[in-house]
């Protein structure tokens, strides 16, 4: 319990101080509800209420190293050093989707949704109507391994609907994820689910200056700190730190980037639509994929079973010295010609009439259940496909509008016919696979009635068979496996044997069909799903090339310098990035995009950089205004910075609503873990002496080289300033949205703070 010296009114009313397991390295606010989600120093996720009660825990047992809320609160995305994002659901914690769309450490997320509803060119509100459920029942789940408990699995559970709410980019609005590692790739992904690009810092090409506009820089050993996008969807600010190149020189130290992303505004219609299918049938391929790899273990381990015991009938032959095989003793039994006492003592001692009735069981069952994958799983996966794909292709045929977003015709016609293959593929390994079964059942009827003869028992109970189909049997099932050569991905360069003339009428037809494969009967059903990957893959990576090369580098700005020494070593600098509307600015000429957005951004300065800014932190504003809109009124690029009094050091710092910062200090420049006290403090930004900085040749020296000479420094006497009576470390949690901060003290306690000037009363601190 915190006290205090003075009765003034205190600022920040305390809410509570809780004990908290283990330190925090990772906090964010959930922007719609009073959440707060933590990680620990051994990667495990925590969920709390505001009052402090945990929801759940989760632990990935992967290092996690970055964390961001879905904008409407509810999903939650997590980096993990192994390049993996994943997306779990705000409920329960349950993973809802994994993607590594990096090779390497997930250093930052941001995920931003479009402030503006989706309009068409008359000013109509657009809505995106998802036909398929006019036609199709709802899209199926991936089928569970025989054995496994539901959620064992990476699937969410039949009764849970997250996973469908995931995917159902209808009721959404247009949102991107986007996602930076430390060797500098910046990846996009629409609704976090379908990547739309991807870029690396080192590859772009940075403007030169005024000056020298021929000049190149680029950018080398980046590491990314932060990514923000703004709420327009037009900018990406990127904070990080490495090596600017140019001029025969190198400047190691932090650098910010603005990167025009204007394409996810100007094409976000397009963009939605191509989305919402894409993503789609990308959940549906992992529906297909699951359920062959479900039918093929189950049918590996029947026909195992089957073969464990049939083929001890090949020693018996053997050990009696017969020149014959399993399946000419059979044809021999079947024709009554004579019983061969290894096939005699096979029947009645090695298998009998239990065995019999196991392995019967056994495969007929597999045989079943395979029936019901299908028609419950992998034929209405393979249709909504079809469909889905099918709309796609409809959209390619639009130019003026899905041109220019990567959407190709001809690689979406064939895609859509490569669907239409798999569900010819689908149909014909159902009609397989039931004479299979029924082939296998018939065998089994016969065994078991010349067991019961063999042991002079009643027959009569029996279930009849055709002796036609045992000989079919014998001579083209005993020793084959028609249905594993369909189904394992392994032999999918397994050829099925076509005779010329059946040939010669699919050539014939595919001449009057529409269609250009004449080739799809010599394939497995594993193969042509592989096909169907390959030309779904081919056909979405033009979009996404697409997308990436329109995302350029439009700003850069040298910030203040680091020793190569200390940027090799990953340090971590507290940034906070936030984008305001400037209503007082708005420029109405601009269609695409919201106007009237500014940036700020803050960050601390590292001791090691310069002697003359040391203790300082700088708030800038103005990243984004290019010289075109500067010439429309908008404001220039601005800084100010800031200095720590003496005997203070700041921990933390977030940016909050708008002209305001939130600043962490400690009472010592190191932290005791024994002793020590911080300070929450909030600063307008309002009422700084912001400095102009000219655009000239900004990239042949620090930003903060201009402004040295007009340090603001802080008073904590004239600054909202609250007291707290432990040692503070990071992270700072603010929330804009709620009004509140969470910090975390050296002696892993957390205190929850009111930020808002109109809360004057407190349920009590505990």
């Amino acid at each position: 319990m915190e006290t205090d010296e003075d009765q003034r009114v205190i600022p920040f009313q305390l809410q509570f101080d809780k004990p908290i397991p283990s330190q925090i390295k990772i906090a964010e606010w959930n922007p719609e509800k009073d959440l707060l989600a933590m990680v620990t120093e051994d990667s495990k996720i925590l969920l709390h209420r505001f009052n402090w009660q945990r929801l759940w825990t989760i632990s990935l047992g992967k290092s996690i190293t970055s964390l961001c809320w879905r904008p409407d609160g509810k999903a939650i995305a997590v980096g993990l050093e192994d390049g993996t994002v994943s997306l779990h659901d705000v409920e329960n914690g349950k993973l809802l989707r994994s993607l590594k769309p990096h090779a390497v450490a997930v250093l930052c997320l941001n995920w931003e949704e479009d402030g503006q509803l989706n309009r068409d060119e008359f000013s109509n509100f657009s809505a995106y109507e998802d036909r398929t459920s006019r036609f199709f029942p709802p899209a199926p789940r991936a089928p569970q391994m025989p054995g496994l408990v539901s959620g064992d699995s990476s699937f969410m559970d039949d009764s849970e609907d997250s996973f469908q709410e995931l995917s159902n980019s209808s009721h959404q609005r247009f949102n991107i994820l986007c996602s930076g590692d430390k060797d500098g790739g910046i990846c996009f992904s629409i609704f976090g689910i379908f990547q739309i690009g991807k870029i690396n810092i080192h590859e772009l090409s940075v403007p030169g200056s005024s000056v020298d506009k021929q000049a190149t820089h680029r950018l080398l050993n980046a590491s990314i700190n932060k990514v923000a996008l703004s709420k327009d969807l037009c900018r990406l600010i990127i904070m990080c730190t490495g090596e600017l190149e140019g001029n025969g020189q190198g400047m190691h130290g932090l650098h910010c980037l603005v990167l025009n992303t204007s394409i996810f505004c100007k094409r976000k219609n397009e963009l939605h639509q191509v989305a919402q299918q894409a993503s789609n049938i990308q959940d549906l391929t992992e529906v297909t994929q699951a359920s062959l790899s479900v039918m093929s273990k189950q049918w590996s381990d029947a026909m195992k079973i089957f073969h464990d015991k049939f083929d001890s009938l090949s020693t018996l032959i053997i050990d009696h010295g017969l020149d014959s095989s399993p399946q000419e003793e059979f044809l021999s039994l079947l024709g009554g010609a004579r019983t061969s006492p290894p096939v005699h003592q096979f029947l009645v001692n090695s298998l009998g009439e239990a065995g019999m009735k196991r392995v019967s069981k056994v495969v007929c069952g597999a045989g079943k259940e395979l029936q019901n994958i299908v028609l419950n799983h992998l034929q209405p996966a393979a249709e909504i496909i079809g469909f889905r794909i099918g709309e796609l292709r409809g959209l390619s045929r639009w130019r003026a509008r899905y041109q220019g977003i990567g959407l190709d015709e001809t690689l979406m016609s064939d895609a859509t016919e490569k669907s239409g293959m798999l569900l010819i593929q689908v149909e014909r390994f159902m009609r397989i696979l039931s004479s299979v079964v029924q082939q296998f059942s018939n065998f089994f009827n016969w065994l078991l009635k010349c067991i019961k003869l063999l042991m002079q028992e009643p027959s009569d109970q029996l279930l009849p068979y055709n002796s036609e189909l045992v000989v079919i049997f014998l001579k083209f099932l005993y020793d084959q496996d028609p249905v594993r050569q369909l189904l394992d991905l392994s032999e999918a360069d397994y050829d099925i044997e076509i005779d010329l003339e059946t040939m010669q009428r699919v050539r014939e037809l595919a001449l009057f069909g529409g269609f250009s494969d004449s080739e799809f009967l010599r394939r497995t059903l594993a193969k042509e799903f592989q096909q169907v990957e390959s030309s779904f893959k081919d056909a979405f990576l033009v979009p996404f090339a697409t997308i990436s090369r329109k995302i350029v580098c439009e700003d850069l700005r040298p910030l203040f310098p680091v020793p190569s020494s200390t940027i090799s070593t990953s340090i971590n600098i507290p940034v906070s990035v936030s984008y305001y509307e400037d209503t007082t600015r708005a420029d109405s000429s601009c269609q695409s995009c919201q106007s009237g957005l500014i940036d700020y951004v803050s960050f601390q300065i590292s001791e090691d950089s310069c002697r003359d800014v040391a203790n300082c932190i700088s708030i800038a504003r103005g990243y984004m205004q290019n010289s075109s809109n500067v010439k429309k009124g908008y404001t220039s690029f601005e800084a100010v910075l800031l200095s720590i009094p003496d005997g203070y050091h700041c921990v933390d710092l977030s940016l909050y609503k708008e002209n305001q910062i939130v600043l962490l200090l400690n009472g010592a420049t190191i932290p005791s873990e024994s002793s020590g006290e911080a300070y929450l403090m909030i600063v307008q930004t309002s009422d700084l002496p912001f400095v102009s900085i000219a655009r000239s040749c900004y990239l042949d020296c620090w930003t903060l080289d201009h402004l040295k000479d007009s340090i603001f420094h802080l008073q904590m006497e004239n600054e909202k300033v609250r007291r707290i009576s432990h040692s503070a470390v990071s992270p700072l949690a603010v929330s804009a949205s709620r009004g509140v901060a969470c910090v975390f003290a050296a002696r892993k306690r957390a205190l929850v703070y009111i930020l808002e000037e109109d809360e004057d009363e407190v349920s009590g601190s505990e």
